[in-house]
């Protein structure tokens, strides 16, 4: 009969891991096909573990489906006394999502969340405190203070992790709980455990940003776990130490001497300065604790997370060095090989930077060439990226981002060709030792058949000949030559109003009235922006010839000149124009005509509004207007145009505290054990312990025993003895006065290697006589 019931009992095991074998293959496929109420209620209501937790992941999967499941509420409640941990977790979500709606039906499940913070099993403790903080009820806004208090201080990490987590939550259901959740916040800011204390200082960001007088004795510490914190502690406190850095550290600055270049850079305190290559260089000097902080982040830099990687390099850029900055280059360009969206995010950081400290980032340029499969977001930046680089880069590598853009100034991809040819024209401006080639590379392009690449070379030859008019007089000469075969409309327009805009250059010999008389020939086949250009040009033409006619004629006592005579070649062709544009069909056009006729009735007038001397135009990087923002921040990818406060909600870093107004640095030593002076005293293990004092004794070289001049310590009243140690035996003559001078001078050596000395003789299986 025992042998029948032991096989019994092995069969009903065995049916019982085939189910739990087969319910757990059904869970991992959606369930598709919905049960009646009724049948759902009466899985929830049955007695068996398996059916209850089967009716459950069928109404959670209904609650994420957007299908009706409050029906269900008492039934599913009923269930969040079972000792089933799987049930439990199905229960806490299903009483989380519905809390708020049926709160009165909520609150008779407290008393039992209650109980499971007293289990034996932590992870109940925590998955209870956690259930009752995601009730979104106020009345029980004191029960969850009071669960995160025991929370607080809870054996278990995982308990105090989850009351971190629950103090914004309680917070959210009751401000006026502020002064006890503080009091909790600062105990779980100094936990010893690193993710305990990464979820303290997310709830700290959370409903005390500003309380910065809580962090300082736990700065430290904090910082020293920052490595081991997980990702999302550690873009928490990289946030929180930038804020609290600018707010606690002043920016001290000294001068350099001459004398100084070859002086030690370390003060007394041990800050530590960044050298200056002139002399007079203003340096920073940096506090000791946040060099700490910006050396305690650096290993950061090899995350997998890009969210930390960009945390890490804006908090370089922000409260560091150069020198820290040019660390994180490196790691934000290494993100380049990530996925698209994560790709645009780090370009857009890296143009930041790029904005700033454009030099870290030319070993790196090939990094920055176009890829067929990159998104235009991307190529954009990138090209932009190159054109900052572009006048801080060795020769090679110009020709190497000249060649890209020429490359991609002749594709077919007409945004692309834009970008390039605009990005040709930011490298001319920066870097005047590469204008002319620059000038070459665009000219090739005006007589293009695309109408965008012409008139986008135009554009910009247009802003390279005003910075320099008198250097490029070839260049309006050489364009008025394309006109011929310049089709596109802005194009001849462009390069019409470069002729009429340098017209006044070398007098009579200027080509402007030439060019004005063949245009003419064609006025009526021209497009209507052409058109506007052309009597701007005839306007100015007829003007200087008014001025240069007034300073021949201009009499010795100052009267009136007389007007010019209406016979002359370029009177007649003003006239002309004035009657071509009488008959013409735009209006604009027309009323244009009238305007300068008028003007010119005024020389001087004309001469004010018509010739006056335009400023060269600049064309600033395109993410100029982003120049500011901090780093990582939403802001600085969606508020390119939004002016310098950004989106709603964006907030600046604040400003440097003045030197004198930082907290105490006192404020933030660590409690613990101190010298006299302040130092940390170091708790080592034995055997370090044995080590540094053989290092230290003055008959022993690295730990090994000199047989012939060995003093042994472990001598009763100056009696000599024979120790083994080790299985190496020696003799030892203890000389008294020797070993008396010593003990003065090494009492705490000499008590130690005593120590040790027996415990190794004891462990060899040796004895030691007389000691």
């Amino acid at each position: 009969m025992e042998s029948i019931s032991r096989i019994s009992s092995l069969l009903e095991n065995a049916r019982e891991l085939t189910l739990d074998a087969a319910q757990a293959a059904r869970s991992t496929r959606t369930t598709t096909k919905s049960l009646p109420t009724a049948q759902l209620k009466k899985l929830l209501d049955s007695r068996n573990e398996r059916e209850v937790l089967d009716g459950l992941r069928r109404v959670i999967a209904m609650m994420y489906r957007q299908q009706r499941t409050l029906p269900f509420f008492s039934s599913v409640v009923k269930n969040v006394a079972s000792p089933n941990l799987e049930i439990k977790k199905l229960v806490y979500i299903y009483l989380i999502h519905h809390a708020e709606q049926e709160p009165d039906l909520a609150l008779l499940s407290i008393n039992t969340i209650q109980k499971s913070l007293s289990d034996a099993n932590p992870q109940v403790r925590a998955l209870a405190l956690r259930t009752m903080s995601g009730i979104r009820v106020p009345v029980i806004s004191q029960i969850v203070s009071l669960a995160i208090k025991k929370g607080a201080g809870d054996m278990s990490p995982h308990v105090r992790k989850a009351a971190a987590l629950a103090i914004p939550k309680c917070y959210g259901l009751e401000p006026s709980t502020l002064p006890q959740l503080l009091e909790y916040l600062s105990t779980l800011l100094g936990d010893k455990q690193y993710f305990v204390a990464g979820a303290a200082v997310a709830a700290f960001l959370e409903i005390c940003p500003d309380r910065l007088d809580l962090i300082h004795k736990h700065y430290r510490a904090l910082v020293k776990k920052v490595v081991d914190m997980d990702e999302w502690s550690q873009l928490a406190m990289l946030r929180l130490m930038t804020v609290y850095a600018r707010k606690c550290f002043p920016r001290r600055t000294r001068t350099v001497k001459p004398e100084d270049k070859s002086a030690n850079l370390q003060d007394f305190y041990g800050e530590k300065v960044s050298e200056g290559p002139d002399e007079g260089d203003k340096l920073v000097v940096l506090d000791q604790d946040l060099v700490l902080l910006l050396n305690a982040i650096k290993p950061l830099l090899q995350s997998r997370n890009s969210g930390v990687v960009i945390a890490v390099a804006r908090c370089y850029a922000s409260i560091g060095t150069p020198d820290y900055v040019k660390l994180a280059v490196g790691p934000l360009v290494a993100l380049l090989r990530s996925a698209q969206d994560i790709q645009q995010i780090a370009l857009y950081n890296i143009v930041s930077v790029c904005l700033v400290q454009p030099d870290h980032f030319v070993k790196y340029a090939s990094h920055f060439l176009v890829r067929a499969t990159d998104t235009a977001p991307v190529w954009e930046l990138k090209l932009e990226v190159l054109a900052l680089i572009f006048p801080h880069s060795p020769i090679h590598t110009k020709s190497l981002i000249l060649s890209e853009l020429e490359h991609f100034s002749r594709g077919t991809n007409k945004a692309l060709v834009r970008e390039a040819v605009r990005a040709i024209g930011r490298c001319a401006q920066t870097d005047p030792s590469t204008a002319s080639r620059c000038m070459r590379l665009l000219l090739g392009q005006i007589t293009s058949l695309d109408g965008t690449l012409a008139a986008e070379s135009l554009t910009v030859i247009r802003h390279l000949i005003q910075q320099d008019p008198q250097a490029h007089v070839g260049t309006v000469v050489r364009l008025a030559k394309n006109l011929d075969s310049a089709t596109d409309p802005h194009a001849r327009a462009t390069i019409i109003w470069l002729v009429g805009e340098f017209a006044g250059i070398n007098g009579e010999d200027n080509i402007a009235a030439d060019v004005m008389r063949i245009l003419l020939k064609e006025f009526a086949e021209e497009s209507e922006v052409a058109k506007r250009q052309i009597v701007l040009l005839a306007a100015k033409v007829y003007l200087h010839h008014i001025n240069r006619e007034a300073e021949a004629n201009k009499t010795e006592n100052g009267e009136q000149p007389p007007l010019p005579s209406e016979d002359h070649p370029i009177a007649r062709l003003w006239n002309y124009v004035l009657l071509l544009v009488r008959y013409d069909t735009s209006y604009d056009l027309r009323d244009r005509a009238r305007l300068y006729k008028a003007l010119l009735g005024v020389p001087q007038l004309a001469t004010l509004m018509l010739l006056a001397p335009k400023p060269a135009p600049q064309a600033p990087s395109p993410s100029e207007t982003r120049k500011g923002f901090m780093l990582g921040s939403s802001a600085l990818v969606l508020a390119g145009g939004s002016g310098v406060h950004g989106l709603r909600g964006y907030e600046p870093l604040p400003d440097w505290v003045p030197e004198g107004m930082e907290p105490d640095p006192a404020l933030r030593l660590e409690e613990g054990v101190r010298n006299e002076y302040g130092a940390e005293k170091r708790i080592l293990p034995a055997s370090q312990q044995l080590d540094e004092v053989s290092k230290a004794m003055p008959n022993r070289s690295n730990g090994e025993v000199d047989e012939t001049k060995y003093s042994c310590y472990a001598g009763v009243n100056g009696k000599p003895c024979v120790c083994f140690r080790s299985n190496r035996s020696h003799l030892a003559i203890n000389e008294t006065t020797k070993r008396q001078k010593r003990e003065e001078r090494e009492p705490q050596a000499r008590t130690i290697y005593q120590a040790a000395v027996r415990e190794a003789a004891q462990q060899d299986g040796q004895r030691i006589s007389p000691c």
